[in-house]
């Protein structure tokens, strides 16, 4: 039991290390077994990160004189400065590579060019445009529940990375993936079903109707992961590190566009 408990914190501390700029300045082991309680605690480090995306909006909501459009602007550079920039390298990087247009092992050649090409470019900055745009909408129809809706989007953005890690192939035989993927376990869906379920009881004991739209988000997730995985692998033959973050990023972008969709028609 205490083997466990320990291999999921050397695991949380070890996605932090990994996917985030809050320093973790101690030597970590990696070894298979804490690989694996990294993979299995990637939501855990999600649903961290959403607390904290949510605390600093309440906060800058109730205790300071600050607009719409400055807290708006505070929380996208919280997204930018907590991840550390690394998902949105692989952003770049993809986007580079996949409107290239060239075959698999050209664009896997294009993701490991550190240059920055015009794709790549254009990319990121449609991306963070798009995102601060409704960041700033969703501000401006925020309601109690928002806080909450907040935190399940980087839970998800997340278990949606460690879900590619189990199930797609690798499209080279070293990097990021192939490092994470060596915790792959039969466990690993039953420890992300009991994720899902343990946050649907807690959401349906306090509204009822916090728990549907759980499920729209959920479903959005798998349907949309879904095509995004057929693209990656006819496009790049399986995951790299570049395209786990391009897919990650992506995602939460969708799912942050899904919850203010949901403020508009739904929670209103």
């Amino acid at each position: 039991m205490l083997a466990n408990l320990r291999g999921f914190f050397i695991g949380i501390c070890i996605n932090l290390q990994f996917f985030t700029s809050i320093p973790i300045k101690r030597e970590l082991p990696m070894s298979r077994f804490y690989i694996s309680r990294a993979l299995k605690t990637f939501p855990l480090l999600g649903l961290l990160q959403g607390a904290f995306y949510a605390a600093v909006l309440l906060i800058l909501q109730s205790f300071t004189p600050f607009s719409d459009v400055v807290i708006a602007l505070c929380l996208w550079l919280v997204l930018i400065f907590l991840s550390g920039g690394i998902h949105l390298d692989g952003l770049i990087d993809t986007g580079d590579a996949y409107f290239s247009y060239r075959d698999k092992q050209k664009r896997l050649e294009i993701m490991q060019d550190p240059r920055v090409g015009a794709f790549g470019a254009l990319t990121i900055i449609v991306f963070l445009g798009v995102r601060f745009v409704v960041l700033y909408e969703l501000l401006t129809i925020a309601i109690p529940w928002t806080y909450l809706m907040v935190m399940l989007i980087p839970f998800l953005g997340k278990m949606l990375l460690g879900a590619y890690l189990q199930l797609m192939p690798a499209a080279r035989n070293s990097g990021m993936a192939v490092f994470f993927q060596q915790g792959r376990s039969n466990a690993f869906w039953v420890t992300y079903g009991i994720y899902l379920i343990i946050i649907g009881i807690m959401l349906a004991l306090l509204n009822t109707e916090l728990l549907v739209f759980y499920f729209i988000l959920i479903s959005s997730m798998i349907v949309i992961g879904f095509i995004v995985a057929g693209k990656i692998k006819k496009n790049f033959g399986g995951i790299t590190g570049d395209t786990l973050g391009a897919s990650s990023e992506g995602m939460e972008l969708l799912l942050w566009i899904a919850v203010w969709l949901l403020h508009s028609f739904a929670m209103v």
